[in-house]
């Protein structure tokens, strides 16, 4: 048993929240109340003074990089991260080598992730070899344990396939999420057409390639009725275009980055390829168009699309280097010094976009503090100032490094068991 003691609890599912102690058994929450006695010799105590106590947080979209590419991450190192960063569940994204559109390869990540001390889910592909040719076999890879479907990394061009999958996403009532940069308008991706791109000397992604794939995927959407996720938003365009569609019902989900509701384009500028990624930082119009999306609930989820690389690629020039940063070990710090500190969100609803909705999209049953409910918890100095440095992740590509930010994770607890602790962490 463990008794968490002293600590301010917010549950944004219920809206309860007060200096409330949690105490549990195995892997769910026995009682939650005030003042509650050690209940028996050998409980474990936990004086949380001066903590947040909060639902484990909740990843929908990350790379772990096994199988393929593990110089980068593996599925080890990538929930060591999630854990440091008070995580605990996170969704797969399966761009691997081979790609997760078997059950061979889905299976085994599985398996490895149940080897971690946290809880590693994975999404399958939605076609074949991320082709875009020929849909996967979506129930059998359904029956075998995928969480949801994505071709994450590569959009889907043809407009009847993506129609294809979302009807029989519908059917199995899971969700499918959609990477959307049109390649035909880019030349140069990771890199916004603009004042960046005028820097680099380079064509750069300009925001059509999002906002003509976001328009096509939310009509789909409210036409089959499938769950869809519009991932990494980050044009004022397709910010509009979600609200509107959320607006005439469907099941229309959307999520923002920290990277992108933080930085703009000046930031490739002044970090390079550090700062490069897929879609890219925008201009500051965009960035404030993604704020204002996360406080009306036009997008719903924040995610980290945590995406580790070597030293060695990001020290290639900007045209040749991948994008893609880590983002898994700041993200509640960036959500709580960007968001909640410049008073565009309340703690509460912060936890929500990052526990309770995300983990409502993939039918979780996780992201919320109840008795009877997962003893999944994370433990928050949420005042507390430090600087990022050393990560838990294999790679260390991030702008962030050298920030001061405010909200350090101390304890992360997974399924009654102690997943992370801040004194633990080494490099």
């Amino acid at each position: 048993m463990l008794l968490i003691k002293n600590g301010y609890m917010i549950d944004p599912k219920s809206g309860r929240e007060g200096k409330l102690d949690i105490l549990t058994a195995g892997d769910r929450i026995l009682r939650i109340g005030a003042g509650l006695e050690e209940p028996e010799e050998g409980c474990q105590v936990i004086d949380a003074e001066g903590l947040l106590a909060a639902p484990g947080l909740v990843d929908v979209h990350v790379h772990f990089r096994d199988p393929g590419f593990p110089q980068k991450e593996d599925i080890m190192t990538g929930a060591a991260a999630a854990a440091a960063g008070g995580f605990t569940t996170v969704v797969m994204m399966a761009n691997t080598r081979p790609p997760i559109d078997n059950g061979e390869t889905l299976g085994y990540v599985l398996e490895k992730g149940r080897g971690t001390g946290i809880h590693v889910l994975s999404c399958a592909n939605v076609t074949m070899g991320m082709q875009g040719k020929e849909l996967t076999p979506m129930e059998e890879l359904a029956q075998l344990g995928a969480a949801g479907f994505t071709d994450d990394g590569i959009p889907l061009l043809d407009g009847e396939l993506a129609r294809k999958a979302m009807e029989r996403a519908a059917a199995l009532d899971m969700p499918v999420s959609f990477h959307e940069e049109d390649p035909a308008l880019i030349d140069n991706n990771g890199i916004n057409r603009g004042k960046a791109s005028a820097y680099f000397g380079i064509g750069g992604s300009p925001r059509e390639a999002e906002i003509g794939l976001v328009e096509r995927d939310l009509e789909l959407a409210l036409e089959t009725g499938a769950h869809i996720n519009i991932q990494h938003i980050s044009t004022r365009e397709a910010v509009e275009l979600v609200r509107r569609a959320r607006a005439r019902g469907g099941n229309i989900h959307a999520e923002a980055t920290p990277h992108h509701f933080t930085l703009t384009e000046e930031a490739a500028i002044r970090y390079g390829t550090l700062a490069k990624m897929n879609p890219p930082l925008r201009e500051e119009e965009d960035r404030l168009a993604v704020i204002r999306g996360l406080t009306d609930g036009t997008i719903d989820i924040i995610a980290t699309d945590h995406a580790p690389h070597t030293a060695q690629e990001k020290e290639k020039p900007v045209t040749e280097a991948p994008s893609g940063i880590i983002g898994l070990e700041t993200a509640l710090a960036l959500g709580i010094t960007e968001l909640v500190e410049a008073g565009h969100l309340t703690m509460a609803q912060l936890l929500r976009l990052m526990s309770t909705n995300p983990a409502d999209l993939y039918h979780l049953d996780a992201g919320y503090l109840a008795e009877g409910g997962p003893a999944d918890i994370v433990l928050v100095d949420a005042a507390a100032e430090f600087v990022p440095e050393r990560y838990a992740s294999k790679s260390a590509n991030t702008p962030f490094t050298g920030w001061k930010l405010r909200g350090k994770v101390v304890r992360t607890i997974c399924a009654g068991r102690t997943a992370y602790e801040e004194a633990l962490v080494v490099k």
